[in-house]
């Protein structure tokens, strides 16, 4: 499938009126998503990386709003964005990065809330939605900060995915879900990003299920999901896999590593395809 061309249909959907991201997240086989950090490279350059991410297999894209503190990434991220903080106005990198992107694929913006409440929430939401994102999940959202964040969202038409950490008690699910929209982040791991030990596998089924039981929302995984053995390992349990540290990685050092890295990880989520998305 090319740039242009019309995400998949799922089960029940019509295309004429359907949300672009909800129909991948819902079209019955698990879908793959690939995390940018915005501002790694020149926008030219990022252009075509993301270009050829989308040609190679990625169904969504997640773009890194880049910050300074990144408490829940690892070192390859985090070096992602401090090189990409170098370039200067990180906000401006991510919504040009977001621009392309959502020309091509759905795209979530990843951020923590420090960038948003330094900008001001009302003024974020409104980048991100007329540069075409789906969503804007901030993964380190403070709950007195929830109901702020969710009335400036939806007042742009933006989703409002929530990441919900693997030791949330089951009295504080409710809560953690409440609000929730495009897709709720089930972590594979408690690690932070780049873990590459082994995933426990059980326990994820059984938060899935959780979440599950808990909010109608689609439930994607990744923080982990280094390989793709992993990434076929989750993919029942979930709607979308999200791939990070093996790509950012790749962008970092050797860009044209990324496209066959993103297409190993397609084959292995679909693997009665090639190297294009489901047309």
């Amino acid at each position: 499938m090319t740039s242009g061309d019309s995400p998949p249909a799922g089960k029940g959907t019509n295309l004429a009126t359907a949300d672009p991201l909800q129909t991948y997240l819902t079209q019955g086989s698990c879908a793959l998503g690939v995390f940018v950090p915005a501002g790694l490279h020149p926008a030219t350059a990022q252009r075509q990386h993301l270009d050829q991410l989308a040609h190679a297999g990625a169904d969504l894209f997640e773009v890194g709003l880049p910050t300074e503190d990144a408490a829940l990434d690892g070192p390859v991220i985090q070096a992602a964005y401090h090189r990409a903080l170098r370039s200067g106005n990180a906000l401006d990198h991510a919504v040009r990065a977001v621009e392309h992107a959502a020309s091509l694929r759905p795209t979530v913006v990843m951020t923590y809330w420090e960038p948003v409440s330094r900008h001001g929430p009302a003024y974020v939401a409104g980048l991100f939605a007329d540069a075409g994102a789906a969503g804007v999940m901030i993964v380190d959202l403070p709950a007195h900060q929830t109901a702020h964040w969710h009335k400036n969202a939806r007042a742009t038409g933006l989703r409002t995915p929530h990441l919900i950490p693997r030791t949330t008690p089951d009295p504080l699910l409710t809560a953690a879900v409440a609000g929730a929209s495009g897709w709720l982040y089930a972590p594979a791991t408690t690690a932070s990003t780049g873990y590459g030990g082994q995933l426990d596998i059980p326990g994820l089924a059984g938060f899935t299920q959780r979440l599950r039981a808990a909010s109608p929302v689609p439930v994607v995984s990744g923080v982990g999901i280094s390989t793709p053995a992993l990434a076929a390992r989750v993919a029942p349990l979930v709607d979308a896999v999200v791939i990070g540290t093996p790509v950012v990685r790749a962008l970092a050092t050797d860009p044209a590593q990324a496209p066959d890295l993103t297409a190993a990880f397609a084959r292995a989520l679909h693997p009665t395809t090639l190297t294009e998305p489901r047309a």
